[in-house]
C-alpha cells in the first residue's frame, strides 16, 4: 500500500503552514525577546520601532484583551512579559507590520531596561532554594531502606542527562484569519489543536466556539508542538483580532531555538542494592528535573519519569522521588519519550555501577532482573507478559550476541593483562526497553472519528490525529479501507479540525493510532451494520451473513454481485444513513495520585537493542558500528512505517546521548541556539549497520487491529550507545553524564579513568 504523503514529500509538493498563499494586505508578526535570563523590567521603549514604515502596531502585556496567560496544567506562564523576565528569549513585545522585513527592523529598534538578577540554571540549586514548579512526588514499593541494609552489594552514584532540541524541519508557525462575528480561523502547526483553541480563546477573550484550528500536517514535532505551539498561535490571533486582516506568525530557526523549550535535563542520585547472586533488591532515586521558567508539561513529564523509574526490570522495593525545579531557562516541554528516557538512563547507569561494585557483568545483571509475567511495577500494575525477556533472548539468538561480546571481551582482557591498550577500543552494550502506552493523564485517553461515505463509494475520514510524518493518517486509511473492503485510494483523510472533531487529545504519547484508529474502526462498524441490515431485508436473511471484501458485498463466502459503490447507491436511495461518528476511550485505566498506585497504561511495548562502538582513544572520537534490535509490535498495521519509526527513533536517541548539547553562559544566555552551534546527528552519525527484527507473533488485544504503539519506545534504545562508547573508551569510572560528546570523552580519557 503506497502512502500518498511519501510521493508528495519526494516531489516537493507537500504544503505546510508557511507554504500557503498569504494576502499582500496581511500582517506579519515578529517578536522582541528578553536579552537577559532574569530581572525586573524597569522600562520599555518602542518609540523608534513604531516609526518604521510599514509597522501597524506593537502589542505589550497590557494590550492583551483577554488573559495574559498560556499555562496549561499550571497557570504560571504569561504570553508577554510584564514586570519581570524569567529567561533569555522570553517574549516581551509583538511587532505587527505589513512586511516581515519591516517587522524585523522594528523589533531590532526596541530598547528595554532590565535590573538584571543572577539566574538559577542548575536544578539542584533550585531545589535547595525551594524554587519548585509543584511539590515533589514520591512513588514507593516495599521497604527500600530495609532491603538496602540487608544487601550484599550496594551501588551509589549520580547520573545527569542533558536537554535536547526538537529541531523539527518545519518551525513553529500559524496563520490567523478573522471572519464574521469575531470568529478566527487558525492554520496552525500544532500537535494539539484543542490546546491551541483553548489558549487563543483565553488570550483573545473569546469563547472556544469562535476559534477554529485546522491542521493539515506538520513537518515534524517530536513533542515540541504540543504545548509549545500555543504561544505562536496566540500572537497570530491577536494580530488578526486587532487588525481585522490575516496575520502570519512564523519563527525563523534562530528565534525558534531561542524561545522554545527542550527535552528536560535531569540530575539524579541513585542507590541500587543487590543480593549475592545479582538479583535487585531495592532502588532509591532522587530526580531533579530542570523544568525551566514555567510549568508547561513538566509535572506530567515528571510523573512518567516515576512510572519508568525501574526501566525494564523488576525491583521488589523502590523509593523514587522527583522534583520539578524552576530555573531561568526556556520552559522545557514534551519530547519523544516524555520523561521515561531520563529515568531509564539513570537505572542503566545504576546497573553499570552495580557491575563495578559486584564484579558481575552488566548484561548478566540485566537479563537476571528483566520483567516477567506478574512482576509488579512501582505504581502497582503487574506485568502482563514476559515480552521483555523474549525480546532479549531473541536478540541473543538472531544476532549471535554471545559470540560477538566474547570476541570484544577477549581483546579487552588481553589489553588489561598486558597493560597495553591499543589506540582503538571496542565496546558493546545492551539496552532493553519497556514503555507504558497511554496518556498518564487518564482523561486524555479518548478520541472521536467522523466517517462520511459518499454516493460514489468514496470515503472521507475526520479524526483528532495529526499527521506529522509518523504515518498515522496512512494507518487510519488502511484500517478504514480494510474494514469496508475497499482500496485505500478510495479513502481520504481530512485535515484535523476543531470544528469537525472537538476536544481532541494531543497527538502524543504514542497513542494516536490506538485512539483515533479505534474510533474510526468503530464508525466503520456502525455504517456496515446499517448496510447489512438493509441488505438483510433485501435478501430475507440475517445481517451477520454479510461481509465486505475486494470492493464488493459477500454473503456466506459467496459474492453477491453487488459492488461497494452499488451497495452505497442503493442504500442512499433507501435513505440509509451513510455517515457515522464514534467515540473511543481506552478501557480499564485508573490511577490514584494520592497513593501513586493504579493501572495507568493499557499495555507495555518492549524490545532490546545491542550496540557496538569503536573509540579512537587518542582523539576522543567514536562511531557506532552496529545496532541490532528486536522490537515488540504486536500485529503491525504497516510494518514499513513502523520500521521507519524504530530506526528514526533510535538514531534520535543516539543523538541525545552522544552529541546534542545545550550550553548556556553563566548569565543564562544560550550558546547553542542556532543550527550552526547546536550539533545534530546526521546520516554519518547513524550506526554503520542497523538491523531490526520484530517480535510480532502475538495479537495485542489492548489496541486497534492487534497492533502496538511504536512512536516513542525506540528512542530509548539510543541509551545503549552511551554505554557502548564508555566501554570502548576503557573509562572505568563512575561518571555517568550525557551527552557523551567527544569533548567530554576526551576529558575522561585525559584523566586516565
Amino acid at each position: 500500500m503506497i502512502n500518498p504523503d511519501t510521493t508528495y514529500h519526494v516531489m516537493g509538493l507537500t504544503r505546510y503552514v508557511d507554504d500557503r498563499d498569504f494576502p499582500a494586505r496581511g500582517l506579519h508578526c515578529v517578536l522582541f525577546f528578553s536579552p537577559v535570563a532574569r530581572g525586573e523590567v524597569r522600562g520599555l521603549d518602542a518609540c523608534a520601532a513604531r516609526k518604521v514604515p510599514g509597522v501597524a502596531f506593537i502589542l505589550t502585556a497590557e494590550d492583551i484583551p483577554g488573559e495574559n496567560q498560556i499555562g496549561g496544567i499550571i497557570e504560571d506562564e504569561v504570553l508577554l512579559a510584564g514586570d519581570e523576565v524569567a529567561f533569555a528569549g522570553m517574549p516581551v513585545a509583538a511587532v505587527y507590520a505589513w512586511t516581515e522585513a519591516a517587522a524585523r527592523e522594528a523589533a531590532g529598534l526596541i530598547k528595554i531596561d532590565i535590573a538584571e538578577d543572577t539566574p538559577v540554571l542548575d536544578p539542584r540549586e533550585a531545589w535547595n532554594r525551594n524554587e519548585l514548579i509543584a511539590p515533589a512526588r514520591t512513588f514507593t514499593l516495599g521497604d527500600a531502606d530495609a532491603a538496602i541494609a540487608a544487601a550484599a552489594y550496594v551501588a551509589e552514584g549520580r547520573a545527569e542527562s542533558g536537554a535536547q532540541e526538537h529541531f523539527y524541519l518545519e518551525g513553529q508557525a500559524c496563520v490567523a484569519t478573522p471572519s464574521e462575528e469575531g470568529n478566527i480561523h487558525l492554520s496552525s502547526a500544532t500537535q494539539a489543536p484543542a490546546s491551541v483553541q483553548r489558549a487563543v480563546a483565553t488570550v483573545c477573550g473569546l469563547p472556544m466556539n469562535r476559534i477554529e484550528v485546522d491542521v493539515r500536517r506538520l513537518g515534524g514535532a517530536f513533542g515540541g508542538k504540543e504545548a509549545q505551539a500555543n504561544a505562536w498561535a496566540c500572537f497570530a490571533a491577536l494580530g488578526a483580532q486587532k487588525s481585522g486582516v490575516p496575520c502570519r506568525m512564523v519563527l525563523r530557526r534562530s528565534d525558534d531555538m531561542l524561545a522554545t523549550g527542550k527535552r528536560h535535563p535531569y540530575a539524579s542520585d541513585f542507590t541500587l542494592a543487590l543480593d549475592g547472586d545479582g538479583k535487585f533488591l531495592a532502588f532509591k532515586v532522587m530526580y531533579y528535573q530542570n523544568a525551566g521558567a514555567a510549568a508547561d508539561l513538566s509535572t506530567s513529564v515528571l510523573e512518567r519519569t516515576l512510572f519508568h523509574a525501574t526501566a525494564s526490570y523488576y525491583v521488589p522495593a523502590v523509593h523514587a522521588t522527583a522534583a520539578s525545579c524552576r530555573t531561568n531557562i526556556t520552559p522545557n516541554t514534551a519530547f519523544r519519550g516524555f520523561g521515561a528516557p531520563q529515568a531509564m538512563f539513570v537505572f542503566e547507569a545504576a546497573i553499570r555501577e552495580a557491575s563495578r561494585v559486584s564484579g558481575i557483568s552488566a548484561e548478566t545483571l540485566q537479563r537476571k532482573n528483566l520483567l516477567k509475567t506478574g512482576d509488579t511495577f512501582v505504581y502497582g500494575m503487574a506485568a502482563e507478559n514476559d515480552r521483555a525477556q523474549r525480546c532479549w533472548d531473541k536478540a541473543y539468538t538472531c544476532y549471535d550476541l554471545t559470540k560477538r561480546m566474547r570476541a570484544i571481551d577477549e581483546v579487552r582482557k588481553r589489553e588489561k593483562d598486558t597493560g597495553k591498550a591499543s589506540r582503538y577500543g571496542r565496546g558493546y552494550a545492551l539496552m532493553p526497553v519497556c514503555f507504558g502506552i497511554s496518556f498518564s493523564t487518564i482523561f486524555l485517553n479518548q478520541a472521536r472519528a467522523h466517517i462520511h461515505v459518499y454516493t460514489d463509494g468514496s470515503v472521507g475520514v475526520s479524526t483528532g490525529a495529526v499527521e506529522m510524518g509518523q504515518g498515522v493518517n496512512h494507518k487510519i486509511r488502511e484500517i478504514v479501507a480494510e474494514s469496508l473492503g475497499i482500496a485505500p485510494g478510495q479513502v481520504k483523510l481530512e485535515s484535523t479540525n476543531t470544528t469537525r472533531v472537538s476536544n481532541t487529545s494531543p497527538t502524543a504519547a504514542s497513542s494516536a493510532t490506538d485512539l483515533n484508529g479505534a474510533a474510526a474502526l468503530m464508525a466503520c462498524e456502525m455504517i456496515k451494520a446499517r448496510l447489512f441490515k438493509f441488505m438483510a431485508g433485501e435478501y430475507q436473511c440475517a445481517s451477520r451473513d454479510f461481509y465486505l471484501e475486494k470492493g464488493g458485498l459477500y454473503r456466506k463466502g459467496s459474492a453477491c454481485g453487488v459492488s461497494w459503490a452499488e451497495l452505497v447507491g442503493q442504500a442512499y436511495l433507501s435513505r440509509v444513513q451513510l455517515s457515522a461518528e464514534a467515540h473511543y476511550s481506552t478501557p480499564d485505566l485508573h490511577f490514584d495520585t494520592s497513593v501513586g498506585k493504579g493501572r495507568p497504561f493499557a499495555y507495555h511495548t518492549c524490545g532490546t537493542a545491542y550496540f557496538e562502538a569503536e573509540v579512537d582513544r587518542l582523539l576522543g572520537t567514536y562511531r557506532i558500528e552496529k545496532a541490532y534490535v528486536v522490537h515488540d509490535l504486536g500485529r503491525s498495521i504497516n510494518p514499513l512505517i513502523d520500521l521507519g519509526q524504530v530506526e528514526g527513533g533510535m538514531v534520535q536517541g543516539i543523538g541525545w546521548m552522544t552529541m546534542e548539547e545545550m550550553r548556556y553562559t553563566d548569565t543564562g544566555k544560550p550558546l547553542t541556539a542556532t543550527g550552526g552551534t547546536y550539533k545534530m546527528p546526521d546520516i554519518f552519525s547513524a550506526p554503520l549497520e542497523m538491523q531490526v527484527k520484530f517480535l510480532a507473533d502475538d495479537y495485542n488485544h489492548k489496541a486497534v487491529k492487534g497492533s502496538k504503539a511504536v512512536g516513542e519506545p525506540p528512542l530509548m534504545y539510543g541509551i545503549g550507545a552511551f554505554f557502548a562508547i564508555k566501554m570502548a573508551a576503557g573509562c572505568e569510572n563512575a561518571v555517568y553524564c550525557a551527552p557523551m560528546t567527544p569533548e567530554r570523552l576526551m576529558g575522561q580519557l585525559r584523566d586516565g579513568d
